[in-house]
């Protein structure tokens, strides 16, 4: 019997191993690998220097769970409550949310350049970009609510592009639940989905607006929303007010068209600018993009309108991303010379440019991180900012006094201030203690009292700045105050006895510091109560 060669057949993959193989085929297992670099770089830096003003706001927020507050919506204080309870107060727990989120927005961009029909040199020059922007280094060094910004629009973004790519319209729903709960992070998700329907309307997808899914979507994320819109409703619109008393008090600084599109450049990394500008191009021009023609769209929708608005200058960080895939997607295919995925193909002349573009933007990405990263200590950084071929952007009026840009500066003075309360809290005798408020002119005070002020034995403060005005005067009768940061002469209209406690160390690096300190005893007004609407201070 004559035994004929059986033709070899290749081993049929297990599920497991075909993912295994996809992972590493797309070049996902790599971008893994950097997203978790830079969570590292984070987790390690983020306790260089102190507490953020802005992030005592979050926690005290945290510790009074609401739906709602004067400056935010509820998300970030919810999630900065669960994690100080899962990891502790230290400044790196405090800041693991945004380290996390910012690592993950570079999968996220990958993956939106993969579903661009990017390859593995998209995908990687994507996510090389989206770690070196100045701009999200920044919101993984600090608590905010610039910190999941990106994650939840590019969230919709990638929604977006499945809906379209894949022709199913479910996914829309999918665009309302993340965008319902951007809501819940940051009010301005609202003009990025306002953009996306322009941009629909604007296209070949308006068809969409036929489909129940969208509706269903917009439904999604207006009932995510609503709770947060009724407690808005119920306080008479806190952040309507808010905005509307910062455009009067003329607090930001406002740029004209060719110093707003400059900062942008500096936001997202001046060597970046080609290639998100050659996405949004390819977007709004190019036929291979076309059927995502709706994310250029948006772009303009949004520029255009924080422009006019006078909106800061990273009010318009969030969007960048998708940007930044689509343009790693068209430079690929400007390497390559080909528009088919067959490597034989390519342009081999050309394929040193690759390793070279990556080299570069690390390179120059290094050199700009300390801007934004405490990796320096401040006397290094000030040093280093001489070194800038361009000054540091200032957004608003009030921080150009200080030696530090602002996101570092307001690091600095915070303990000096509750060091100098304590002072006064020491010299009330035990019996006095029981009737006697804290209050603080703003929340970076009145959330420096409460947060570092426990080791003090200090109470919670007061104030009429934001959130604080609606948790009101605690119960106290305001005959015995102590008072930061104001005059002589305005508390002597108050109190019958006002005693200057002292002024708080001074902090060469701080914004603010040098608070003056005072007791004030036997009040000249009714009740703390009926005193209290005019203390409001939302601005």
């Amino acid at each position: 019997m004559l035994a004929f060669p059986m033709a070899s057949v290749p081993p049929t993959l297990s599920a497991p191993d075909r993912a295994r193989q996809s992972l590493l085929g797309s070049g996902m297992a790599v971008i893994w690998a950097i997203a978790l670099a830079k969570l590292v770089f984070h987790i390690y830096f983020n306790n260089r220097y102190g507490y953020f003003r802005d992030e005592f706001n979050y926690i005290a927020c945290g510790d009074h769970l609401q739906w709602g507050y004067v400056d935010q919506p509820p998300l970030i204080p919810f999630l900065i409550h669960i994690c100080r309870a899962v990891l502790g107060d230290s400044l790196r727990s405090i800041r693991f949310i945004p380290a996390l989120a910012s690592s993950l927005l570079v999968v996220q961009t990958a993956v939106l350049a993969r579903e661009l029909g990017g390859r593995r040199f998209a995908v990687l020059l994507s996510a090389v970009c989206a770690v070196i922007v100045p701009m999200y280094l920044s919101n993984g060094s600090l608590l905010g609510t610039n910190c999941l910004e990106p994650n939840l629009w590019m969230g919709c973004a990638y929604f977006a592009v499945l809906a379209i790519r894949r022709n199913d319209p479910r996914y829309w729903l999918w665009f309302g639940v993340v965008a319902g709960f951007g809501m819940e992070e940051k009010y301005s998700i609202a003009l990025f989905g306002f953009g996306i329907v322009a941009g629909l309307l604007l296209t070949e997808q308006r068809r969409v607006f036929l489909n129940k899914w969208i509706w269903l979507g917009g439904l999604a994320a207006f009932l995510i929303f609503l709770p947060n819109l009724l407690w808005n409703v119920h306080y008479d619109w806190p952040f309507v007010q808010l905005m509307h008393n910062i455009k009067a008090e003329g607090r930001d600084v406002v740029l004209g068209p060719f110093p707003y599109f400059f900062q942008q450049m500096l936001l997202v990394n001046p060597l970046t600018a080609p290639i998100w500008l050659a996405g949004l191009f390819a977007l709004l021009f190019s036929a291979r993009l076309k059927p995502y023609r709706v994310l250029g769209w948006c772009y303009v929708v949004c520029y255009a309108v924080f422009f006019i608005l006078h909106g800061k200058n990273y009010y318009l960080a969030p969007v960048y991303p998708m940007l930044l895939a689509a343009g790693a997607v068209v430079i690929e295919s400007a390497i390559d010379g080909r528009k088919d995925a067959r490597p034989e193909s390519g342009r081999p002349r050309l394929r040193w440019l690759k390793p070279a573009i990556i080299i570069l933007l690390l390179a120059v990405g290094g050199y700009l991180a300390p801007m934004v990263v405490p990796v320096l200590s401040p006397d290094a950084f000030l040093a280093y900012a001489k070194t800038l071929p361009f000054k540091i952007p200032v957004m608003e009026h009030s921080h150009a006094r200080a030696a530090l840009p602002q996101w570092f500066a307001d690091q600095f003075g915070w303990q000096e201030i509750v060091d100098e309360t304590a002072v006064a809290w020491s010299r009330l005798a035990p019996e006095e203690r029981k009737d006697c408020g804290i209050f603080a002119q703003d929340y970076g005070q009145a959330g420096a009292i409460d947060f570092l002020g426990r080791r003090a034995g200090l109470p919670a403060s007061l104030s009429g700045h934001q959130t604080w005005f609606l948790w009101g005067p605690r119960g106290y009768s305001g005959n015995c105050m102590i008072v930061l940061d104001d005059n002589q002469a305005t508390l002597d209209k108050l109190w019958e006895h006002v005693d200057y406690v002292g002024t708080s160390a001074a902090n060469p690096y701080a914004l603010e510091q040098q608070i003056d300190v005072f007791i004030c005893k036997g009040k000249k007004f009714d009740s703390l109560t009926a005193l209290w609407p005019k203390l409001k201070r939302w601005h």
